[in-house]
């Protein structure tokens, strides 16, 4: 395993559209692995392919209740509304609320090509989306109703 370097906005590949995954096989292991690695080294709860430079439909993600790898993802059902916070590995120092669904079942493959289907709400499902998002060359600056710096809102609250 090992930690990649997190691409920065305004980099162009944070833009492209990431394509699908074919070959199910040690070089995405690796690739996962150093994504979950990067990740928590990143003190971040989710990462993109994207992210690492790499144009695959990859993610992972863990809000605390353990990693989940998502290959080839993407979402079958939607349900609610909730506007909340979002930051980005890729733009450090910069927040943003963005309205997302409450609720979203995603169906996805794990590192072997089996199918899955997970439902997620609030911060998982926040947190799908956005990395899913990414795998489409979406930031959550393009969704964000307002964005505001993290000292900023600290000031904001005290």
């Amino acid at each position: 395993m090992g930690i990649r370097k997190i691409v920065k906005h305004p980099d162009p590949v944070l833009r492209e559209k990431s394509v699908t995954v074919k070959k199910f096989n040690q070089n995405l292991h690796k690739l996962l692995d150093d994504m979950a690695e990067t990740m928590y080294h990143a003190n971040g709860v989710g990462l993109a392919a994207p992210q690492v430079g790499i144009l695959k439909r990859v993610f992972v993600v863990d809000v605390g209740d353990g990693l989940v790898e998502f290959i080839n993802p993407e979402i079958v059902a939607k349900e609610g509304e909730q506007l909340g916070p979002e930051g980005c590995l890729s733009i450090p120092g910069l927040m943003g609320d963005v309205l997302r669904a409450k609720k979203v079942k995603m169906k996805a493959q794990d590192r072997h090509g089996n199918e899955f289907t997970i439902e997620g709400e609030d911060f998982f499902a926040r947190a799908m989306q956005h990395e899913l998002d990414h795998l489409n060359g979406v930031l959550f600056i393009d969704l964000a109703v307002r964005t505001y710096t993290e000292p900023e809102e600290r000031e904001k609250n005290e």
